[in-house]
């Protein structure tokens, strides 16, 4: 059986939760011939990068998604391409705070997705939640795993396809948001990255 890597974000910026992982942690072990390894990761520039590696290493994943909080934005949104930079409006988990600064020093200025982005908005559209292709990751922590994961891929894993998944604010973090701040079910969430893998898996 093919397997999948799939990774969530812990509370970041002062939330309770992170729906990233809230929703990883509810899928099944097995998804459209996919074993799913599920991994939680911190929210630093560093360790994240670290972690993921390590997985990658020892899994040895066929294909991997990174599944992240975007706050404010009003759909799932797969990610396009990373960009080689580092700019955090806050604070990491960890207090690191990096200001232009590149991710690796002499790396590509950028890389694309190698998931069928498409395919994955429009699955999660087919099942009545809204989705959206993104092209731009932003320069925190999400950005950075995401040039990480494809970075080590196109060095080390020539064979592995990975990509980002963007998810908004759950439910239970509206409280205290402005009026009209776009929320999901963490269930529906769940079901978003379901339809991810799904259409991963056709991919082939």
């Amino acid at each position: 059986m093919k397997k999948l890597l799939i990774t969530g974000f812990d509370p970041f910026g002062g939330e309770a939760v992170n729906p990233a992982f809230e929703a990883v942690r509810l899928l099944p072990d097995e998804i459209a011939g996919f074993e799913l390894c599920k991994l939680e990761i911190p929210t630093e520039f560093i360790r994240s990068g670290v972690m993921l590696k390590d997985a990658i290493r020892t899994q040895k994943p066929d294909a991997v998604l990174c599944v992240g909080q975007a706050g404010g934005r009003t759909a799932v949104t797969p990610e396009r391409v990373a960009i080689n930079l580092m700019d955090a409006r806050i604070p990491d988990n960890a207090g690191c705070q990096p200001v232009d600064t590149p991710i690796v020093s002499d790396g590509p200025a950028a890389y694309f997705s190698t998931l069928p982005i498409k395919a994955i908005a429009e699955r999660i559209q087919s099942a009545g939640l809204p989705a959206a292709v993104s092209n731009t990751a932003g320069t925190y922590v999400c950005n950075s795993l995401l040039y990480t994961l494809l970075h080590t891929a196109a060095l080390e894993y020539p064979g592995l396809r990975g990509g980002f998944l963007h998810v908004p604010y759950a439910m239970e973090q509206l409280p205290g948001k402005p009026e009209g701040t776009f929320g999901l079910p963490v269930p529906d969430i769940a079901r978003a990255l379901t339809c991810a893998v799904e259409a991963i898996a056709a991919f082939g």
